[in-house]
């Protein structure tokens, strides 16, 4: 006989069965997921530290400034001070002081800073200009001194002159620019 009889007439009569309930599936972890985990993570990684890289040499690299010449730069004010001819003060001012802040780049010679006298006499003591070219130079900051300071008010004439003097002496003080190599000839300073 059966001895497991009594056990199973007591579970009928529970009305319990002794089959379980259905479980849920069981997720069966797949070999690769972990490596394309690992790889994914990684190139975000990678690709993060690239972009950091890119930020710091950015935020590192100079801003690069072209350097205008002083005669080109003389040459700009010059060219704009043309539409305040009609005003003697202004003009003069602004053509005087292209002039000596021209000198002072150009020669290094601290021209702002000092009155028409100590400039000339300073000036007379050097080599940068010719005879001609101090004389010119002047003559020039002696009519500008007065329509600043004596209120003289000169014609038009006078003022187109006054500009003309400061053209020619950027163009007769420009530095003259290197030779430019031939084709054939490698680019080597020369003695």
């Amino acid at each position: 006989m059966n001895t497991n009889a009594p056990a199973i007439a007591q579970a009928a009569a529970q009305g319990t069965n002794d089959i379980r309930a259905i479980r849920p599936p069981i997720i069966i972890p797949n070999g690769w997921a972990w490596v394309w985990w690992v790889a994914g993570l990684l190139l975000v990684a990678t690709a993060a530290w690239f972009a950091w890289q890119q930020w710091r040499r950015k935020k590192e690299a100079p801003i690069i400034v072209p350097v205008i010449p002083p005669h080109v730069r003389a040459r700009q004010r010059l060219q704009e001070a043309l539409a305040l001819i009609a005003q003697s003060r202004p003009f003069c001012i602004m053509v005087s002081d292209t002039v000596r802040l021209y000198l002072e780049e150009r020669f290094n010679f601290h021209a702002p800073e000092r009155t028409t006298e100590e400039f000339l006499h300073e000036l007379k003591a050097t080599d940068l200009l010719t005879r001609d070219q101090k004389q010119t130079l002047g003559d020039f900051l002696a009519v500008c001194d007065m329509v600043k300071f004596a209120r003289y008010e000169p014609g038009l004439t006078e003022l187109q002159a006054l500009h003309g003097s400061a053209v020619r002496l950027v163009d007769e003080t420009e530095p003259e620019p290197p030779p430019a190599a031939t084709p054939g000839e490698p680019a080597v300073a020369r003695a």
